[in-house]
């Protein structure tokens, strides 16, 4: 597509829409949303920047290739069972701290926190590499 209005609703687009998936995936425990469809409309920016300008310059925004996000995200998402076993309990029983973030004390964190990152970035990964795929094969 050769659409300048395209092009520029792409650009003000993907960062809203990466914006838009991080507060699902923050607010994913208690409200709908989650690394699921964090991940989901994260891609989702991604493909749209890709359909509108082109593939190679989505790729250079992502950074890093898709696969490297799936193995990275499962790596995660393994790991956010550790802590339980360190305490002689079931594998991915969550596990929670107190912390104090920008002032605020008594801020839960958990591993169930830390797996919905792996679940983020199993999905961006994922549906990119499908997309990726696609457009390059019937461009």
């Amino acid at each position: 597509m050769n659409s300048v209005i395209f092009q520029v609703a792409a650009r003000v687009l993907l960062p809203v829409m990466l914006l838009l998936s991080v507060v699902f995936l923050l607010r994913g425990h208690n409200e709908p949303g989650g690394g699921f469809i964090g991940g989901l409309v994260a891609a989702s920016g991604y493909i749209l920047y890709a359909l509108a300008v082109n593939l190679p310059e989505s790729r250079r925004l992502l950074h890093v290739h898709p696969r490297t996000l799936i193995s990275t995200g499962l790596l995660i998402a393994i790991l956010s069972g550790v802590p339980a076993l360190l305490v002689d309990q079931p594998f991915m029983k969550g596990k929670w701290i107190e912390v104090t973030i920008a002032g605020f004390e008594g801020v839960k964190f958990g591993t169930p926190f830390v797996f919905d990152v792996g679940v983020y970035l199993v999905v961006l990964g994922v549906t990119l590499l499908m997309a990726f795929t696609l457009e390059e094969r019937y461009q």
